[in-house]
């Protein structure tokens, strides 16, 4: 890790899910090939819209299931793709319920928990969407807890989602070390008063000049 004493009197590790422990895109690469030339575009825009949709109903004050804003993401993004048939919907939900998590996500989890720090997941994603991706990734005995937003019905960055993490575990703000790959999360998590590391996986430039991170790693294996 870039700064060695990140880890220094902190008594859990709390990961974002998806795009840090899980890959986002792996749904619609896995059908790619039937998807055809559009299927990157498709993705990108399932994405964005997805996180989108929780922001905006966020701020509405409006909840709406991750779940149900991912089926709706979808919908929109097929339909701004029509060359992509729509039959394949299905096939990608149902793929976007059982995400590759990344490669080195197992080792890493394994290496914190010998080290004496426990290990959550902290999402946006509904219970039943967490719990199929922590099972089929293999990972539900590498996670002391797995939390979601949903009883607090709101969603990062709201301050009241990253509360959760304090009430779930028991914890105050100096013990938890916080990793995301989103930009965006990095900044809630740091107003919020967490130590947070951006896994920042795709090069991209900084942003929210007065939220920095504590430090920025290109890929978890960066977690000693």
């Amino acid at each position: 890790m870039t700064d060695p004493d990140l880890l220094a009197g902190k008594t859990h590790a709390v990961f974002d899910a998806y795009g840090t422990l899980f890959d986002v895109h792996s749904a619609v690469a896995r059908h790619a090939d039937r998807l055809g030339a559009q299927a990157d575009s498709l993705s990108e825009l399932w994405r964005t819209k997805q996180l989108e949709y929780s922001w905006v109903h966020g701020l509405m004050g409006r909840y709406v299931g991750f779940w149900e804003l991912t089926e709706r993401a979808l919908d929109f993004a097929l339909a701004k793709h029509p060359d992509i048939d729509r039959s394949h919907r299905e096939s990608l939900l149902d793929a976007y319920r059982a995400l590759d998590a990344y490669g080195e996500v197992p080792g890493v989890l394994e290496r914190l928990r010998k080290r004496g720090v426990k290990t959550a997941l902290f999402s946006n994603g509904n219970a039943a969407m967490l719990e199929r991706a922590v099972t089929s990734a293999d990972l539900a005995d590498r996670l002391d807890a797995v939390l979601s937003v949903d009883p607090v019905q709101t969603f990062k960055t709201a301050p009241a989602a990253y509360r959760l993490v304090l009430d779930r575990l028991g914890v105050a703000r100096p013990e938890v070390l916080f990793f995301s790959s989103n930009r965006w999360d990095i900044a809630g998590a740091t107003a919020f008063g967490f130590d947070a590391v951006w896994v920042n996986r795709k090069g991209q430039p900084d942003e929210y000049p007065d939220l920095a991170p504590r430090a920025v790693v290109t890929s978890l294996d960066a977690v000693s």
